[in-house]
């Protein structure tokens, strides 16, 4: 168990707003195994209520903290073994709160290759440097003459000025203090300026928004950052940190200007001005000197990681919240199911799964061209949907979607006895599972393109069962994950996977191998060996059962328990996600109310009789025992919401249908920091701005809207050509009068913001410059598909399908 320090936990809590003693109890759970689903929902007295999302919060603080902690140690050590070790130094070090801070701390005692400031001090030239400083009423060049010596590599006075003009350029670039200070000014006064190269307008066309474009850094979007970087990393865009928020002067060199304010910090702080004394020249110009060739250097290396850094946690964020809606999109349930993956020349295969998701008929149609099968494919159809008493059909939004999409209308229209419902499902990650090692073994028996009618079916049946089997960055509903931290991505996405599979339960008896491992406490292993003592010995008749599952001991048990239903067993509680520690609470108020648990289980009236206060005991405080009648009056309670769909209307098929004015309803298929994507029926997601979508002022679009929302919609504008349509969520909105020159790009001019500093503000073609492949989807093949995506549909294919993303990276 690794020791925390105090300081920590303290920090943390003062972060979180929560007394020290909480953040204390939860770290001690973290460090004995215990997983932050467990601690949330399990160990409300233990952390006096924290819930998962401060858990989580401090569970990356923690880390952050810890990898301080280490670093500083090792620096400690460091300097000590240097014998250069202060008091003070010492105080310093241990008082760094970031990891910057530190580094700056250190920077004078690292580690490095021979500089010229190292080779002039060897050469004997520091007294040469700190006697111009320290008196600048010497002349320079007649003070160096005392320290040349050609044995030394000091050949003449002007080697030796230069000598101590490195010594004080590292002294002054190595001041902590003083980085820190000019970091923050450069910080809050500096921007971001871009600049085509000469040359790329044309290759680079995708990032014509940026080709003269300036912006303050604190006032970047996530994803704006993101684009000029990769602009920069494809050779078509130059940036440029400048320090002032101030345009070049006409004709000055592609470099930015040296404010004197950061100059004057410099010679401030080192006792530097020019009073007419024979040294104060020489040494301003070394403040110059060190500015422009030292610490502008180090300050823009620093900025622009605090920049990405700053955008890869925000499009983190973005690419988990999608995540989690999408996985908590609502279940159709345990409806025999029709899953048609679309194709024109290699056909439309077809999937039936049962109740359970069983794959009981499989087949292959051709009604589209060159086959043009349209009667004989409607007939299989409607054979195999009587034949497995099919409720609902799920079409997968790849090529040929809105083809297929009509041949199931006709379907339903020919055949309303058999009362179908027809339903556009997200591919997104499809092919992903399709291919895989999993995949392999579930569906042994079956073709790969097959398999992907079957992932479709199961989608819709319970989309948080069926995306657990892929990994969280193929199913794309980011921005730019391509370009962000590996490790900080998937830690972030593995974390909500977790928290929405714990949130929801799991039953033990009909989940696969992969939903299982998302289970508090189960791993890969466990899940497998879950799976395979399943199918040796049938069903599990009660949690306990679990304990004979091999290497399923007692810790992982108690992770792992509460979270895991089992239906129809022995103990009316398995089904429930009342912890089995806590059964003999539950045992207690049934005696209380006079009867059986079974009898108790849904009796609201009884149920809200009972005072919590009442079975309160030295394990179970009143938060748990509360939990516990909720629990009771709905046992085993899905959180996701009920299940629906969109009316598209009818007559509305292409983006040439679409007049302003029109009210329609639609599916918001992905959210980003702009605003949002929505589903109107046509072959391209219409896009309403950040500024369109409430009349008040909106921060953050996911406070309006979520990906899988049903909404009504306005058009404001279409511009056919581009394929980019503009919408509100305002329904008062007045309609562009001429929609040619739409596309709802008078949404993204920034105002009066000045030319050079606008770029899209509405995010469209910025978010183009991302491209349809980063995000994941189907693969190579997604991004030549024609359908449009339903709820929860990858970035991708958003920015595809809303005319925002260069024809050239599909």
């Amino acid at each position: 168990m690794t020791t925390t320090p105090a300081s920590i936990e303290g920090r943390i809590a003062e972060e979180l707003g929560v007394r020290e003693r909480q953040v204390k109890a939860a770290v001690d759970l973290l460090d004995g195994g215990s997983t932050v689903p467990f601690i949330a929902r399990y160990r409300k007295e233990a952390t006096e209520m924290l819930d998962d999302a401060q858990l989580r919060t401090l569970e990356e603080r923690l880390r952050y903290l810890r990898e301080l902690e280490e670093r500083r140690s090792a620096v400690l050590e460091s300097v000590r073994e240097q014998g250069k070790l202060t008091d003070e130094l010492e105080a310093r070090i241990r008082e760094a709160d970031t990891k910057a801070r530190l580094e700056d701390i250190y920077l004078p005692f690292k580690p490095k290759r021979r500089t010229k400031a190292q080779i002039a001090r060897e050469a004997g030239l520091e007294p040469l440097a700190d006697g111009l400083l320290g008196d600048p009423t010497v002349e320079p060049a007649a003070a160096a003459a005392a320290f040349v010596d050609a044995g030394k590599g000091v050949a003449d006075p002007q080697a030796a000025l230069d000598g101590a003009r490195a010594i004080l350029t590292e002294r002054f670039s190595e001041d902590a203090d003083l980085i820190g200070e000019l970091r923050e000014r450069m910080w809050v006064r500096g921007r971001l300026a871009a600049k085509v190269r000469e040359g790329k307008e044309e290759a680079g066309a995708k990032f014509a928004d940026y080709f003269d474009f300036a912006e303050p850094f604190t006032e970047l979007p996530s994803h704006r950052v993101l684009a000029l970087l990769r602009g920069e990393k494809e050779d078509v865009l130059d940036l440029v940190l400048e320090p002032e928020e101030q345009p070049a002067a006409p004709g000055a060199p592609a470099v930015p200007a040296v404010p004197s304010s950061y100059e004057s910090s410099i010679a401030r702080r080192f006792g530097v001005a020019d009073r007419g004394r024979p040294a104060d020249k020489w040494l301003g110009d070394t403040v110059r000197w060190a500015w422009r060739t030292r610490i502008l250097v180090h300050l823009g290396i620093d900025l622009r990681l605090r920049l990405r850094t700053a955008a890869e946690d925000e499009a983190v964020r973005v690419f988990a919240a999608n995540l989690r809606d999408l996985l908590l999109a609502a279940p159709a349930g345990t409806r025999a199911t029709l899953g048609l993956d679309p194709g024109f020349r290699t056909g439309v295969k077809v999937a039936v799964v049962d109740a359970t998701g069983k794959v009981v008929a499989t087949d292959t149609v051709h009604p589209h061209v060159p086959a043009n099968k349209w009667d004989q494919s409607l007939a299989t159809l409607a054979r195999l949907a009587e034949q497995h008493h099919v409720d609902l059909i799920a079409i997968g939004n790849g090529t040929a979607s809105r083809e297929t999409d009509k041949l199931a209308a006709d379907l339903i229209a020919r055949h309303p006895e058999l009362k179908l419902t027809k339903v556009m499902v997200s591919e997104a990650g499809a092919s992903v599972y399709s291919a895989s090692a999993f995949a392999s073994q579930e569906l042994p028996d079956l073709d790969v393109s097959l398999r992907g009618a079957v992932s479709i079916a199961r989608r819709l049946q319970d989309p948080l069962a069926e995306l657990v089997k892929i990994d969280p960055k193929s199913i794309g509903v980011g921005q730019y994950q391509h370009d962000l931290s590996e490790v900080k991505l998937s830690r972030s996405l593995d974390a909500v996977v977790e928290d929405c599979v714990n949130g929801v339960g799991v039953d033990v008896n009909t989940a696969s191998a992969p939903l299982l491992a998302r289970v508090s406490g189960i791993g890969s292993g466990l899940a497998e060996n879950i799976v395979a003592h399943r199918d040796a010995n049938g069903p599990f008749k009660s949690r306990k059962g679990l304990k004979d599952v091999p290497r399923l001991g007692p810790k992982a048990y108690e992770q792992c328990a509460g979270f895991l239903r089992i239906r129809g067993g022995d103990d009316p509680l398995d089904a429930s996600s009342v912890h089995p520690e806590a059964y003999p609470v539950v045992r207690r108020m049934a005696g209380t109310a006079g009867g059986d648990v079974g009898a108790l289980i849904g009796d609201t009236a009884t149920l809200r009789s009972l005072k919590a206060a009442d079975f309160v005991d030295d394990l179970f405080g009143l938060p748990t025992v509360t939990d516990i009648l909720k629990e009771l009056e709905k046992p085993g309670r899905d959180p996701r919401p009920a299940f629906k769909t969109a009316v598209f209307k009818d007559g509305v098929e292409k983006i040439s249908d679409l007049a302003p004015g029109m009210v329609l309803e639609g599916v918001v298929t992905n959210v980003a920091a702009f605003g949002a994507f929505v589903d109107v029926g046509v072959h391209q997601d219409g896009l309403v701005h950040v500024s369109a979508m409430s009349k008040t002022f909106v921060k953050d679009p996911r406070d309006v809207v979520k990906p899988g929302d049903i909404v009504k919609v306005k058009v404001l504008d279409v511009d056919v050509p581009r394929k980019r349509i503009s919408l509100t969520l305002r329904l008062d909105d007045e309609a562009a009068r001429d929609s040619a020159g739409g596309g709802g790009r008078k949404e993204r001019g920034g105002g009066g913001r000045p030319p050079q500093q606008r770029g899209a503000r509405g995010g469209g073609r910025e978010q183009g410059a991302g491209g349809g492949r980063d995000q994941g989807g189907r693969g190579g093949g997604r991004s030549q598909r024609q359908g449009p995506p339903p709820a929860n549909d990858a970035m991708a294919e958003a920015l595809r399908r809303a005319g925002l993303v260069d024809p050239g990276r599909r």
